[in-house]
């Protein structure tokens, strides 16, 4: 039988993976949010909603979350009527989000004084893949725990692996977005700067991927820069907190990060420029701003 599965946090990619799990016959309690209309068509294909994330934790099997930040995991799991409250014994709760490493081994070990388990789970790709069953899972924890839930996160990704111990998944997931976001902005400048010196984006861009600069992150931004498309829908704002993120889990392991200090400070000034809701790709125009 298919485990019943509670889900915490349906905004763009955790409404695209309810929407999958229920594809395929799962059997969905979800906890309601902000997108209310992505709480009203969920029920509309079957869900159930519950009103607190204690009544759900007792309710089901696996419960998912797929929240923005470790403050708002932490709400949900250490709040009035929060899922440590009402966790069952042998529930698997799985963290999708983004979140601090050192919140997520401490949610762990209090997790455990309740005889549940938790598991990191941090993901790649965007909510397009995640409706056809293609993200990428970076998970971590217990490894018995992992592969007792591992059909259902094949359902959900193409490429999932196994980590290592509970919080390798979220360390992860920060080194790939500190180095994503730094790709991002350094090449957003780079045609920011080759627009002043009167130089053909598309020269730029011919030259440069011809070599060993070349990648995914690359061709985001060219394409925005270019040809104005947005293939990379992941705001600024988070961005921003990821990278934060990664410079706190440096100082957490007692190193200072040198090289994240220039990303973060081009993402927060296009934030205090008004660009936060806007996509990575968009910090183009930041930097073109900025130039004139």
């Amino acid at each position: 039988m298919q485990p019943k599965i509670g889900f915490i946090g349906l905004g763009s990619m955790g409404s695209a993976m309810v929407y999958r799990l229920q594809d395929l016959h799962y059997d969905i309690t979800i906890k309601g949010n902000i997108n209310r209309q992505a709480i009203e068509e969920a029920l509309s294909r079957g869900a159930t909603e519950s009103n607190s994330c204690l009544n759900l934790a007792s309710e089901v099997d696996v419960l998912m979350l797929c929240l923005d930040t470790s403050e708002n995991v932490e709400s949900c799991i250490y709040g009035d009527d929060g899922i440590l409250s009402g966790v069952k014994q042998d529930t698997v709760v799985i963290d999708f989000g983004t979140s601090l490493p050192s919140s997520t081994i401490k949610i762990g070990k209090d997790l455990a004084s309740k005889g549940a388990h938790y598991l990191d789970a941090p993901l790649g790709r965007t909510p397009v893949q995640a409706r056809v069953g293609k993200l990428n899972i970076m998970g971590a924890g217990d490894e018995k725990i992992f592969q007792s839930v591992l059909p259902i996160l094949n359902d959900l990704g193409e490429n999932v692996f196994f980590l290592g111990p509970l919080g390798t998944g979220h360390k992860i997931k920060l080194l790939n977005n500190f180095f994503a976001m730094t790709v991002a902005c350094s090449m957003a400048e780079v045609f920011a700067t080759a627009s002043v010196a009167e130089v053909p984006l598309e020269n730029v861009y011919k030259a440069m991927s011809a070599g060993p600069l070349h990648s995914g992150m690359m061709d985001f931004i060219r394409n925005y820069a270019i040809d104005g498309e947005i293939n990379l829908a992941f705001s600024i704002s988070n961005a921003n907190k990821d990278v934060g993120y990664y410079a706190q889990m440096a100082t957490d392991l007692g190193i200072e990060s040198k090289m994240s200090v220039a990303a973060k400070n081009a993402l927060s000034e296009a934030i205090s420029g008004g660009y936060g809701d806007q996509f990575v790709p968009q910090i183009t125009d930041f930097f073109r701003k900025s130039h004139l």
